[in-house]
């Protein structure tokens, strides 16, 4: 301070001049859910630029799915994903089952949307718990994974396994039913349910988190077209796409449920918050459809007969649908044979990333996690 300077004044001769500095966030960092390495631009505690680097998760997918049988490839799904297993496992049933025009048993169809609505509750439980993570809440993480727990017993039952189910193939589903587990699926869901309000409780409305969330990364409707957003980050931004209500696939036709979206309860619509909150709605929309689901389910096969090496005709076929983070899309090419010539796969968590150098432009240090908090990723997806 200078001389005859009072206190406090601003002396408005003094240069203060700053200086950039570059911050590796990652790729073993705790707030990025995987090995995501994101270089920022900082100046002091502002970030100018964030810049998302990839491929440290690249395990060939792709390639792989090229020199291996339609129906063995149903293990590789499941490391796409790793949080919603059955849900990759349906879409590249379902994908295959279209190119082929293989047609699936109802029973078989029930029993599907039973184990994906389950799975998109778990997947929304550990996006619910790591992001409370993320904003500095850790009791919340704890709540999430205890009842995650009662699910993954459920899959257990169902499968034999708890993670990387395999579940879902070609045809239908892999077992039947277990003995009372419909029984035990009820009964989840009637200890379940009342849980979401204890969350909100908890957390959602919770007044630093709020504070931490709201008016914090906010994508417009028209950036939500123009990066070709999908799942929980478009509902947010208040645009109700769905593909289980817009392109109807399976049961889904027979169940009624909302899409729900953002209505910037807490500040500017299309914010971290909104996109948090579609996610604990979306959690009571699954109980409802699994409730239906329980009561609709018929008797029948739970597997449509195939031949042992099922060779699938030439053609080619897209088949989208509608992941816990998004549209999960899978182009597959057939020559001819049992084996695909080409597939592609769209990664939800991968196209909903391309945002992050827009959403962390001109923002705190500290909001930096809360926004890629909430686009909620999985690098097995976006590196595959």
């Amino acid at each position: 301070m200078q001389y005859g300077l009072a206190p406090g004044a601003l002396d408005e001769n003094i240069d203060v001049q700053s200086e950039e500095m570059l911050v590796n966030m990652g790729p073993q960092h705790p707030s990025t859910h995987g090995v995501l390495r994101v270089v920022l631009r900082t100046d002091g505690e502002m970030v100018l630029e964030a810049v998302p680097h990839l491929g440290y998760l690249h395990r060939c997918k792709e390639k792989i799915a090229e020199n291996l049988a339609y129906y063995q490839y149903i293990g590789y799904t499941d490391r796409l994903d790793y949080l919603a297993a059955m849900n990759n496992n349906h879409a590249w049933a379902m994908a295959v089952e279209k190119l082929a025009d293989i047609e699936v048993p109802l029973r078989a169809e029930y029993i599907r949307i039973i184990a994906v609505e389950l799975n998109r509750i778990a997947s929304h439980l550990v996006s619910f718990g790591t992001y409370g993570l993320d904003m500095g809440a850790f009791t919340p993480f704890l709540y999430a994974f205890r009842e995650r727990e009662y699910i993954l017993d459920l899959f257990e039952q169902l499968c034999g396994a708890r993670l990387t189910l395999s579940y879902i193939n070609v045809g239908g589903v892999t077992w039947d039913l277990p003995p009372l587990f419909l029984e035990k699926l009820t009964e989840f869901l009637d200890y379940f349910e009342p849980k979401i309000d204890e969350y909100n409780d908890l957390l959602t409305f919770n007044h630093i988190f709020v504070k931490r969330t709201a008016n914090v990364g906010v994508t417009s409707k028209e950036q939500c077209i123009r990066y070709a957003l999908s799942g929980p980050m478009i509902r947010g931004s208040g645009i109700p796409l769905d593909l289980r209500k817009d392109r109807p696939y399976s049961i889904y036709p027979n169940l009624e449920f909302d899409v729900c979206v953002g209505e910037g309860l807490k500040g500017t619509l299309g914010d971290c918050w909104d996109r948090y909150y579609v996610k604990m709605l979306e959690m009571k929309q699954c109980i409802r459809i699994l409730r239906q689901c329980i009561k609709q389910v018929p008797a029948g096969p739970f597997r449509a007969k195939l031949p042992r090496n099922m060779k699938v005709p030439p053609g080619e076929v897209y088949a989208e649908y509608e992941n816990p983070r998004g549209h999960l899309g899978f182009y597959i090419e057939s020559q001819g044979g049992a084996v695909p010539y080409r597939v592609k796969i769209r990664g939800p968590s991968f196209v909903n990333l391309a945002i992050t150098s827009e959403l962390c432009r001109n923002v705190l240090l500290a909001d930096v996690p809360a926004i890629i908090g909430s686009i909620d990723i999985v690098m097995g997806e976006v590196d595959r």
